[in-house]
């Protein structure tokens, strides 16, 4: 699993990075009982996921993997699974 990357991108940082600055917004501001600062908080959540998906479709995202590893991962896979 550690082999694929998941998420190793610089669009999956930066969504990250944005959403988890809105959830520590959103939560001062729910402690300090104040409804429109939780809700700002909140809408940077979502923006940090716009922002991601943003990043990826500029190119800086993990890319999608071709019917070539496709099939070489699935061999593979069977290879393994026959040896066992």
């Amino acid at each position: 699993m550690s082999g694929s990357a998941h998420g190793h991108t610089p669009a999956a940082w930066t969504g990250v990075i944005i959403s988890f600055i809105g959830f520590c917004v959103a939560g001062v501001f729910m402690v300090a009982a104040n409804v429109p600062g939780f809700w700002a908080g909140c809408g940077v959540i979502l923006l940090g996921g716009v922002v991601g998906l943003g990043m990826k479709a500029a190119g800086l995202g993990m890319p999608k993997q071709s019917q070539a590893v496709a099939e070489a991962r699935e061999s593979a896979t069977a290879a393994i699974k026959a040896a066992a």
